[in-house]
């Protein structure tokens, strides 16, 4: 069985990190979820769970807004070709969620390493992200220092890089 909402907070609550969560009604979209602000304050993202012509998998996290070229983005992440969505079936495999649910504290479940966890430049300089944790019934906010802490402890060590338009014409 997965990890469950409880065993996230609870392992995060451990590694010592702050991380507030409010229950809502569930998000399917990042439409869906535009609802909420001003209601949870920090940056709101996008999350790609991806798959390349060899079978490997990426999670790619972005603001919201982010402009991703699904045609290019697998020569900026490093994949074997162009990348096509992962199906429901191996997201639930993998990273423990549902459609609707991505997000990078999937990574909790994926006890075998298959998934390499990219964050988008733009992404990481805001101070305060939101992501559901593991149900889209809830939105848990952290801080930026804080994810990354996170992500290195279930062992899976991020990679930053300009993956959305924006972060590329800044020059991220």
């Amino acid at each position: 069985m997965p990890h469950a909402r409880a065993d996230l907070l609870a392992r995060l609550a451990a590694l010592g990190i702050d991380a507030p969560t409010v229950d809502h009604p569930p998000l399917y979209t990042v439409a869906d979820s535009q609802a909420l602000r001003g209601e949870i304050a920090g940056a709101h993202s996008k999350n790609l769970f991806l798959k390349d012509r060899k079978d490997a998998l990426f999670l790619v996290v972005a603001l919201e807004d982010a402009t991703i070229d699904l045609k290019r983005i697998h020569e900026r992440i490093g994949a074997s070709g162009k990348v096509s969505f992962g199906k429901p079936e191996l997201l639930m495999e993998v990273l423990g969620v549902e459609p609707g649910s991505v997000t990078p504290f999937g990574a909790i479940n994926d006890e075998g390493h298959r998934v390499s966890v990219v964050l988008d430049a733009r992404l990481m300089q805001a101070e305060t992200l939101n992501f559901h944790p593991l149900v889209n019934t809830a939105t848990t906010t952290i801080a930026r220092d804080g994810l990354m802490a996170f992500l290195e402890a279930v062992g899976h060590p991020p990679r930053i890089l300009a993956v959305s338009q924006e972060a590329i014409d800044a020059g991220l």
